[in-house]
């Protein structure tokens, strides 16, 4: 397939590729060597998950990150960026169940496809350090790690509400929940009760907030992880139960309004809160069964929207209000939700405006107990919810709300009936998963001894390839494979089975950077030394959708992993930098929307350096941009005239010329381009060696540069492009005389006083005469030098409310204003 209007290039890319790909190879040139003299640079772009073939939006996420990873090389660092795969999931498998195939056939197919893409793009990526997933070689140590936290108490198994998808036949962590659908097929979630596993995430809560230990994280980043973490101070306060002569005596919420305690007027409890059938009576009993059938059928996302109408169904009982003996009615209401405080809330409808469209809807009382701090806003039956004077709240009445916090929490904890304390949002991490392509759980259930970890000297507990994988509802598809089910008791040798679930594909990349430094390591999940010789990782680059999941869980172990002493720091990634978004056609690229662009035509037909500089020239990185083929010709066209450009016979040019025009440019242009890739700047970084090149063959035609500042000036252009474009200024320093290899070179360096901004006098005339010279720096636009002569004393006046019809700027001599 020819490519619609393209430039034809004319240099043989395809082959020249080929033979430095081949030639790097051979030669070891992307082999990591364990460390060295030099500094170490670990930089690390999220890996791919194999879905099939690569397209660009592949190919936008990694060729920046491996031309700044070349770029850190060139800068004297030992530089490891690595490249693996995030091989199992609900993808993998949805899409065999769909083709017929097993899903390691399908994802081991992909893997090979999507390898000699990535290859062909030219990266430094070592494969001798290939981490693959899903193979057990690795998952072993996946369940190596989930033993250490059972054993440790950060593991274990509850029957709890989790959410279901009926697609994907699983449950969801609540972070892979998109605006009540499930993030991968798109199907709206529902809610069951099962028993599950989950790591104590909650109980690294408050250190996961403690964002000290980053180099540099974009704000937005920190402000979605803080706010899923959701730290609130309050008070813990019970309701009394005590005269129904139940077991449980009490019902406990958590407020941060405590100064409202006095204008709860009914209490609400989520439909799967534990105690809403036990505090239902007889006659209640069809409606709120009806109502908790109902209420499952209901995403998250459509329970707490604000503009719903509120629903629920009074319990028939009530509760007492410790603080003035009130009995307030407790319903269930599906806008409370169990993943949120404690399931239970108390009604204050003065101050909430979801309690007060409630108390409305069901005629209950409304007592404000706060007013605000104006006369004329001490109204009955408002919804207020700022700060004011406290009203209706007995000894604390005409206290300032903000003082009556601490005086009534101060009372509530003097009487027992709560405590103040932190709550968070964020809910301990769920990782089963009733699906067969995934690690197994190594865990062992005995009917005598209950249940057993599997001995390390065990593990891999591995998926067994003649599984049904076929989705089993509540039940993973290993539940029916009686060979892996059975097994015998590790402690009483009797009959026993095997856990069936398998985890959440998350646990695969909260420690694969780990593995990348020792991926061949057969004595534990890394080698110690070789991961105290790279880690952190320097810098992390890959989307920023994966804010509160992968990046929440890899900080997650390795704050474990540092409680059990394998691991001397806090966190995995130093810096952060996230890319945008590829478009094509008006939408983000993927399959789903039928706008893949592959990126395998370009690369056969123009090379990977221009796919790759294209690219990187669309736009800022971080903000993303639009593919279009005509895009990409403009790129082409510049590669053509730097493959002529750089051919030409250095002898035609004079042994001496008056070329400090030239110099002072090239060593600008150095300065610029480093600090431009230095921070990811690659588009500008492009469009000053775009401008250099123009200024070569501006110097070329007049032969205006010397012998000797030709030859200096074609290989730092040369070095500055290799990190983007490695293959063509390959070629090109071979052609120009240069020992092999570009790539083994150090980024140029520039002479300050080459690149200070010379002082010029510019002239300002108007209507062609002289009015005024000011004095500047060189280099200023049109918009700065009008700014400075309107501004002008002698300018102003003479200007006045005269119309300009005309400017005629020459840059660095004269502005001229015809009026």
């Amino acid at each position: 397939m020819n490519i619609k209007g393209r430039v034809a290039i004319k240099f043989p890319a395809k082959s020249m590729d080929q033979k430095w790909q081949r030639i790097w190879e051979e030669r070891g040139l992307n082999q990591i060597k364990d460390p060295n003299s030099k500094p170490k640079w670990y930089e690390l772009t999220m890996y791919p998950y194999p879905s099939g073939d690569l397209h660009i939006g592949h190919w936008y996420a990694m060729a920046p990150a491996d031309a700044h990873a070349r770029f850190r090389r060139m800068q004297g660092y030992n530089v490891l960026h690595p490249m693996g795969f995030d091989a199992f999931g609900l993808p993998a498998e949805n899409a065999a169940i769909r083709k017929g195939v097993h899903p390691k056939n399908w994802t081991m197919d992909n893997i090979n496809r999507m390898r000699s893409q990535l290859k062909s793009m030219g990266a430094i990526y070592d494969w001798d350090r290939e981490v693959i997933c899903c193979l057990p070689d690795y998952y072993k140590w996946n369940q190596w790690m989930f033993l250490q936290m059972f054993k440790n108490g950060l593991a274990y198994r509850t029957k709890a509400p989790v959410v279901w998808c009926p697609s994907c036949q699983t449950v969801l962590a609540n972070e892979q929940v998109l605006n009540g659908v499930c993030e991968r097929c798109e199907t709206p979630v529902t809610h069951r009760d099962l028993a599950q596993w989950f790591l104590k995430i909650t109980q690294y809560a408050e250190e996961l907030l403690d964002f000290s230990g980053l180099v540099h994280w974009p704000a937005r980043i920190i402000t979605m992880q803080q706010n899923w973490i959701g730290k609130s101070q309050g008070v813990d306060i019970s309701f009394d139960l005590s005269h129904l002569d139940l077991a449980e005596s009490e019902i406990k919420t958590f407020t941060t309004r405590i100064d409202t305690i006095f204008g709860v007027t009914f209490m609400v409890l989520a439909p799967e809160h534990p105690l809403v059938l036990k505090l239902t009576k007889p006659e209640q009993r069809p409606m709120v069964e009806e109502y908790l059938a109902q209420s499952r059928m209901q995403t998250e996302i459509e329970r707490m929207s604000t503009n719903r109408e509120k629903t629920g169904v009074f319990l028939g009982t009530y509760a007492e209000n410790h603080v003035n003996r009130r009995k307030i009615p407790i319903y269930t209401a599906d806008y409370v939700l169990t993943t949120y405080g404690t399931g239970a809330v108390m009604g204050v409808p003065g101050h909430d405006q979801r309690d007060h469209d409630f108390a409305v809807k069901f005629e209950l009382p409304i007592i404000p107990v706060i007013s605000p701090p104006y006369s004329e806003g001490r109204e009955e039956n408002i919804t207020y919810t700022g700060e004011g004077i406290m009203i209706n709240s007995e000894r604390f009445n005409d206290l300032k709300s903000q003082d009556a916090k601490e005086a009534i929490a101060l009372f509530i904890e003097e009487n027992g009936w709560g405590e103040r304390t932190i709550s968070y949002r964020i809910r301990d991490w769920l990782i089963s998963r009733q699906r067969y392509w995934g690690t197994p759980i190594p865990i062992i259930y005995c009917d005598t001894c209950g249940p057993q970890p599997v001995p390390e000297m065990d593990l891999p507990v591995l998926l067994p390839p003649d599984a049904d994988f076929q989705p089993g509802g509540e039940q993973s598809p290993l539940a029916t494979n009686k060979e892996f089910l059975q097994v015998a008791c590790p402690i009483c040798n009797g009959k026993a089975k095997r856990e069936t679930d398998t985890m959440d594909t998350f646990i695969d990349s909260s420690w694969y950077m780990y593995r990348f430094t020792s991926p061949h390591y057969k004595e534990g999940p890394f080698h110690t030394e070789r991961m105290n010789d790279w880690m952190p990782v320097d810098q992390y680059t890959g989307g920023a959708e994966h804010a509160v999941m992968h990046l929440l869980y890899a900080r997650f172990f390795t704050k474990v992993l540092r409680d059990l002493s394998l691991v001397s720091f806090d966190e995995p990634f130093l810096r952060l930098f996230n890319q945008g978004t590829i478009i094509a056609s008006g939408a983000k690229m993927s399959k789903s929307k039928g706008n893949v662009i592959a990126p395998d035509t370009y690369v056969d037909q123009l090379g990977a350096d221009v796919v790759r500089t294209y690219l990187m020239f669309l736009g800022p990185w971080e903000q993303g941009g639009d593919w279009t083929d005509t895009g990409i010709n403009g790129v082409s066209r510049w590669m053509n005239r730097l493959w002529t450009l750089f051919h030409t016979d250095v002898k035609q040019f004079p042994l001496n010329a008056n070329e400090t025009k030239t110099r002072r440019k090239l060593h600008k242009t150095i300065e610029k381009v480093h600090k431009d890739m230095d921070s990811f700047k690659f588009n500008t970084a492009i469009a000053s060696l775009m401008e250099m090149t123009n200024e070569l063959s501006r110097a070329k035609e007049k032969k205006a540069v010397s012998q000797s500042l030709w030859q200096e000036c074609v290989e730092k252009v040369l070095l500055m492009l290799a990190p983007i474009a490695p293959h063509i200024t390959e070629e090109l320093w071979e052609v120009n005389g240069q020992a092999y290899s570009i790539h083994t070179q150090c980024f140029p360096q520039w002479d300050p006083s080459m690149t200070k901004e010379e002082g010029i006098t510019l002239v300002i005339q108007i209507n062609g005469k002289v009015r005024d010279k000011i004095e500047s720096r060189s280099g200023i636009s049109l918009d700065t030098a009008m700014e400075l002569a309107l501004s002008s004393e002698k300018i102003k006046p003479l200007i006045n409310d005269h119309q300009i019809k005309k400017t005629i700027f020459v840059p660095d001599k004269l502005l001229n204003f015809v009026i």
